[in-house]
């Protein structure tokens, strides 16, 4: 390992200088930092330690939306009693994830960072990634797959984004506020992760030395009619082969106006508009359930061994749908 140094942030604005600098990494719970540099992925001169700031409050805003702070633990979110009375969708996705132990040091801002959990990335001994070392290759296209993209990918990288709660925050239109050398911004959650084309190497449109200060999620009216299906390897501590955060404005038993985000199949939380099109003004019967299936995976071009994530995510979000409207048990299986 090569030498390293530490520093705290005293605030905000001292982290954010400490952070411009060349090198430098912000760390809060470590969960996913401290993995990659002990496998030599990520290799800072400087870890700025912004665990102290006071940045953990969740906490309604006037304007009734909810601001939670991006040292908030993955615990505190999926717990606290506003979340989980307004936005349940985003407590099921949080719980879902990881281990009850790594949720209680991971961050909301730590998890929207955390890299990909490609095979070929997180090994050093595979040579050609090219989010490792830009300009290499992809051992991925060619390799063993079963866990890469089906939808957006590009020839220079097939890796998935690993997060739960991004999906679930894509659907509820959250927003992700950030604060750097160039002053405070807002991006919504939809549009931080980016998709690989030419530079895979970048996952997020954050720029150096910004450092993620809340999550805000606006009033919803998707609050009681929504699902998180994950669909993985086995039952706990697996990231998704496929998932979907589903959620509906319900007029009855007619869909008013819907979100369908897909996690587990591409760069970042897929939004399926396509699909959200083919139930808005409809009650979901099997066939239009089918149709949105259908929709979601529209454009799909899997690779060898992820061929099958096509037919399970027209069956995951068909199922998401009818537990959102209530129409199936959660238990259920796929």
């Amino acid at each position: 390992m090569h030498s390293i140094s530490y520093e705290r942030a005293r605030d905000v604005r001292h982290a954010i200088e400490l952070g411009a600098q060349p090198g430098s990494k912000f760390i809060g719970g470590g969960t996913n930092l401290l993995d990659l540099y002990k496998s030599g992925i990520e290799q800072p001169v400087r870890l700025v330690d912004v665990s102290r700031l006071a940045l953990a409050d969740i906490a309604e805003t006037p304007d009734g939306a909810l601001r939670i702070g991006a040292l908030a633990t993955n615990t505190a979110a999926a717990n606290h009693p506003l979340v989980r009375q307004r936005y349940r969708l985003l407590s099921e996705a949080l719980l879902n994830g990881a281990s009850s132990q790594l949720r209680n040091m991971a961050t909301v801002g730590g998890n929207l960072l955390q890299r990909t959990r490609c095979y070929y990335f997180t090994d050093p001994a595979f040579e050609h990634c090219n989010k490792r070392a830009p300009g290499s290759g992809c051992d991925a296209l060619d390799g063993y797959n079963r866990i890469h993209a089906i939808l957006g990918a590009s020839e220079q990288c097939i890796a998935t984004n690993p997060s739960d709660m991004a999906v679930a925050l894509a659907a509820l239109d959250a927003v992700v506020h950030l604060q750097g050398p160039d002053g405070e911004r807002s991006v919504p959650v939809l549009d931080f992760h980016r998709l690989p084309e030419d530079r895979p190497q970048d996952d997020t449109v954050i720029r150096p030395g910004e450092l993620i200060t809340a999550v805000e999620l606006p009033p919803t009216p998707f609050s009681w009619h929504s699902h998180y299906l994950k669909v993985r390897d086995r039952a706990s501590y697996a990231f998704a082969l496929v998932s979907v955060a589903a959620a509906l404005d319900m007029d009855g038993d007619v869909v008013r106006d819907a979100r369908i985000v897909l996690g587990g199949v591409a760069h970042k939380p897929w939004r399926a508009f396509g699909a959200e099109a083919a139930v808005r003004g409809k009650a979901l019967d099997a066939e239009v359930l089918a149709r949105a299936g259908a929709a979601a995976v529209a454009g799909a071009q899997p690779r060898g061994d992820s061929a099958f994530k096509v037919a399970l995510a027209q069956r995951a979000v068909a199922r998401a749908l009818a537990i959102a409207a209530g129409l199936e048990q959660a238990e259920d299986h796929v």
